[in-house]
């Protein structure tokens, strides 16, 4: 059942990792935290990172405190399931204690299905979808070398079947890793447009997240991965938005601003632990089909359609863009402190070079009817915003996204 719930309803659901470790140095935890799971490790690491000195050293902590490694570098962008299942496969035959993480969010989830099949076997098809995932799963340790995907928070992972239009997803709270290592210095020397693409899904994640539909769980039943708005969820997003916000533009315009890389790292896993109870919702929705289109970065595309899905949500959602222009500083410089909080939130994505238009993408007219249809097929995040007959906004949405009409 769905109703409007107040803060005095007490509703919240976190589920997050046994412990994070957030700061600039944390990567020396990571060996010590590894002793706790076992002695045989399993390291999925993008392989532009495998020969850092930042990489070199986490192994050779690791061998210093006994571990035996074996480290797969063939981690692929979006995911090919037949690139999961030959890691997968490397890491059965391995047996390991744990599996960990280095990198950005494709190999963090590699990490989380690595440790999925690993332990119960079968193919990926057998756990699409939300809570398909049988029980525990072999213990992570998540360490992200970008500020964006919080995956090593979330409960989720997504992947791209060739037998599928669109990015497939798996969401269990099994695949949370059981220890998160966020240390902001591993962030130093992301291309700029990495850091641009990653930062601003961040900012969807908190945004999101925090305007997504309210809703009464059952507690007696099984729940949803993502349930929607909630007390805890909501305090973390309020905080990322406002991180995010001081600090995106300076870390996209200074590759070498320390201040405001650790802030973005700090403001991406604040997002990452919102939405992974709370969800996302519309922009998500909408960027997979044009992801799939026309193969750009996932946070360019939810980036772009950020202001028009608030635009296109915003009767509905006004009293937490009134908050939300509060958190950015622009509630009390006009007459709509909504309409503020959402041009603020276009100045950020225009100033880190995000185009205006999914016409700029190369989106043709003749595309949007398939893309809207696509976008309502993904229930899950097409109707977690908190807005009436969320799927009937989605083709006013794209068309005026298309348009790069901001009014």
């Amino acid at each position: 059942m769905t109703h409007t719930l107040t803060h005095s309803d007490g509703f919240g659901l976190l589920r997050l990792p046994t412990r994070i470790h957030f700061g600039n140095g944390a990567a020396s935890q990571i060996a010590p935290l590894a002793r706790e799971l076992g002695r045989r490790v399993f390291v999925c690491c993008d392989p532009f990172l495998a020969d850092t000195p930042q990489f070199e050293r986490t192994c050779a902590e690791l061998r210093s405190a006994g571990a035996v490694l074996q480290i797969w570098t063939e981690v692929e962008p979006e995911l090919p399931v037949d690139s999961v299942h030959r890691a997968a496969d490397a890491a059965s035959v391995w047996a390991p204690d744990l599996v960990i993480g280095f990198g950005g969010g494709s190999a963090l989830d590699l990490t989380k299905l690595v440790a999925l099949l690993s332990s119960h076997g079968g193919r990926l098809s057998d756990y699409y979808g939300e809570n398909a995932v049988p029980g525990p799963i072999t213990p992570m340790i998540a360490v992200p070398t970008t500020a964006g995907t919080g995956s090593e928070v979330t409960p989720v992972a997504v992947v791209t079947d060739p037998g599928r239009d669109l990015k497939v997803g798996i969401s269990s709270p099994h695949l949370i890793p059981r220890f998160a290592v966020v240390d902001p210095t591993l962030t130093r020397g992301a291309p700029t447009a990495v850091t641009a693409y990653a930062g601003v899904d961040a900012f969807v994640h908190a945004i999101e997240s925090y305007t997504a539909e309210v809703r009464a769980p059952e507690w007696t039943e099984q729940l949803p991965v993502f349930v929607g708005q909630n007390r805890l969820a909501g305090l973390l997003a309020e905080e990322a938005i406002t991180v995010i916000a001081a600090n995106l533009v300076r870390a996209v315009a200074d590759p070498d601003d320390e201040a405001a890389r650790t802030e973005m790292a700090y403001g991406s896993l604040l997002a990452g632990m919102a939405f992974g109870s709370a969800g996302t919702h519309l922009s998500h929705a909408i960027q997979y089909p044009i992801g799939a289109l026309t193969k750009t970065p996932h946070g360019l595309g939810t980036g772009l359609l950020l202001p028009y899905v608030l635009r296109g949500c915003r009767p509905d959602i006004d009293p937490a863009l009134r908050r939300i222009g509060t958190l950015l500083g622009v509630a009390e410089t006009g007459s709509d402190p909504a309409l503020d909080a959402i041009r603020r939130i276009e100045q950020i994505v225009a100033d880190i070079g995000i185009p205006a238009s999914l016409a700029e993408l190369g989106v043709r007219a003749e595309d949007l009817p398939d893309i809207s249809a696509r976008a309502a097929g993904i229930s899950r995040l097409a109707g977690n915003v908190a807005a009436a007959k969320p799927i009937e906004r989605i083709p006013g949405i794209v068309t005026a996204a298309w348009r790069g009409d901001h009014t």
